[in-house]
């Protein structure tokens, strides 16, 4: 873990090598007022010279000049050095992040992941910057102090730092419990999150059933867990530092008593006791700052350890003799295919199916009988349980994943646009492509006229999930993103269902020009769309419970014939 951590200053060794060296003077400097404290109590003042005061206060001055300097350094370029840090952990963790597969994303919110992102990421910045500059200046005041105060007088040095070791037994105590409440209050600001980023995704959806009151209370519910964390938090951290300020009060409290026992026996000069005084806050700063450190130090590793969980989940992995499958045919087969989600229930139990180069297979069946989870395997978002799904021939499991994927081109009934142009949008299905492409499939996919009826045409932003589109121009949108793909394989998983029935005939005039001369899969609940497929399966309770053309289903009078007779009855 350590070593992970310390590898991210290793781009910024120059910037960290300067910060130290300032931090370390920052230190020495820090010893020089009760040098000359001393020196002016024990010789300049009785011996009135008094030229020697002013210079060696003016000296001190001019020190002080150069240790301001310091600190803006330290504060500036420290602070830019771990905001560099934290850019390059966002990095490798978005990075991370765009590999993970897709079962990642059904167990873990959204919310969750974007607070490890922004709020452990600064928490761990703030750690990289004030940490070593902590131990440094810090662990070097302590020293220079107690070599500095057995100078002036061991005995009384020795009866301070006695005092030590009740520090470390508190603060040590103390701090196991601080990481767990502040581990704990993390995962309620990431809970929090995740409520808010799902009642403001589904803000539209609340107003239309006037369920304000519903989300207001699922949010308390996340609101006050996350009250209870913080102030358990809050309660371990003031007994943390409650604990030890004590032990540094103390510290004030003995250096009157055994000071003032020396002074009154002739073992110490007044000015010697004075000086004394003055440098004892040489040990007892460093050593609160230090104590104080902890809390950084608990949110900064807590904050480390977050982040490293996701870095250390696998991501989606190729086979280590995996190749390009190059440009495909589009012949697909299911080889006795089974599949359950998280290893638990089987969603698909044994199927089989064959879809042949530029042929339309349709599935069809209730929901949760395994229509979509097909789709799913097909361009391996997942991996199967057992059997085999092949490409030309060729097992997934010998193929890259991004090569697969290249060839399949996928529209969904719930579409996903980002927020950014209308050409950005569709340039997602190839970002090579030119001007004159956009437009071309804008034209295949009847959403180019209405793009030229508007003020800024192709550069219109269209909102996030694109929200300033309707149903059917969002869904004709993905499917211009997919004609600039050209994919051999298609698949169309419900694509046209939430649509009302005259925006279905111009987005599926739209399909049946997109599905010319590729290998098709249509997942679709109105049996009215598939009439015309090559091939239909009817798909139940994770098996192929009948296959064969339209005719042919209806002649058996199965499954296909009922599910037809419940959508068409009293039209004909």
């Amino acid at each position: 873990m350590l070593k992970r951590f310390l590898s991210y200053y290793r781009p910024h060794r120059m910037i960290f090598t300067l910060d130290m060296l300032a931090s370390l003077c920052v230190a020495l400097v820090g010893i020089v007022y009760p040098v000359v404290t001393r020196k002016m109590l024990n010789e300049f003042i009785p011996q009135r010279q008094y030229k020697q005061v002013i210079l060696f206060g003016l000296a001190l001055l001019g020190i002080y000049v150069v240790r301001m300097l310091l600190n803006y350094f330290i504060q500036f370029k420290g602070h830019v050095m771990g905001v560099r840090m934290q850019a390059q952990m966002r990095s490798d963790m978005f990075r991370h992040l765009e590999k993970l597969p897709y079962s990642y994303y059904d167990n873990n919110e959204t919310g969750k992941i974007m607070s490890r992102m922004t709020n452990d990421l600064m928490d761990i910045s703030e750690l990289a910057h004030h940490g070593p500059e902590n131990l440094i200046i810090s662990g070097i005041s302590v020293i220079v102090s107690f070599v500095y105060l057995a100078g002036i007088n061991i005995w009384l040095t020795l009866i301070i730092f006695a005092c030590v070791p009740f520090l470390l037994v508190i603060s040590l105590t103390l701090r196991t419990k601080m990481r767990a409440a502040f581990q704990k209050g993390r995962q309620s600001v990431a809970q929090i999150n995740a409520s808010v980023e799902s009642s403001i995704s589904g803000i539209r959806v609340t107003k239309a059933f006037t369920n304000a009151d519903r989300e207001q209370e699922k949010f308390e519910i996340g609101n006050e867990q996350f009250t209870e964390a913080r102030t358990e938090a809050y309660d371990a951290m003031g007994r943390f530092h409650s604990g030890t300020a004590f032990i540094t009060d103390v510290f004030n409290v003995v250096v009157l008593i055994a000071g003032g026992l020396f002074l009154y026996n002739g073992a110490i000069l007044l000015g010697d006791y004075s000086a004394f005084v003055v440098s004892v806050g040489l040990f007892i700063n460093p050593v609160t700052t230090l104590i104080n450190f902890m809390e950084q130090y608990q949110n900064g590793v807590t904050g480390f350890e977050r982040f490293v969980e996701i870095l250390d989940t696998p991501p989606e992995q190729d086979a280590k003799d995996a190749v390009d499958i190059g440009a495909v045919e589009g012949r697909i087969e299911l080889r006795n295919v089974t599949y359950a989600y998280d290893g638990e229930k089987d969603v698909l139990n044994g199927v089989d199916l064959t879809v042949e180069k530029g042929k339309t297979f349709a599935l069809v069946g209730p929901s949760g009988g395994g229509k979509t989870t097909i789709c799913h395997l097909i361009p391996h978002f997942y991996d199967v349980t057992e059997g085999d799904i092949l490409i030309d021939g060729k097992s997934l499991r010998s193929v890259t994943r991004s090569s697969v994927r290249r060839n399949i081109g996928i529209v969904q009934q719930d579409v996903y646009l980002f927020n950014a142009s209308i050409r950005e949008n569709i340039l997602y299905g190839r970002l090579d492509a030119t001007e004159e492409e956009v437009i071309e499939a804008a034209k295949r996919a009847n959403i180019h006229d209405y793009i030229m009826t508007l003020e800024q045409g192709y550069d219109t932003q269209i909102g996030e999930r694109g929200v300033r589109l309707s149903g059917g121009q969002k869904q004709r949108l993905s499917i211009a993103r997919v004609f600039l793909k050209n994919p051999p394989i298609l698949i169309l998983d419900e694509a046209t269902s939430a649509l009302d029935n005259a925006t279905e005939i111009l987005i599926q005039q739209a399909l049946d020009e997109l599905c010319k001369g590729r290998t098709t899969i249509v997942v679709a609940h109105r049996l009215s769309t598939v009439k015309n497929a090559d091939e239909i399966a009817v798909i139940k309770d994770g098996r192929i419970a009948e296959q064969g053309t339209h005719e042919a289903l209806l002649a058996q009078g199965g499954a296909y014939a009922e599910l037809y007779r419940l959508q068409f009855r009293g039209l004909e």
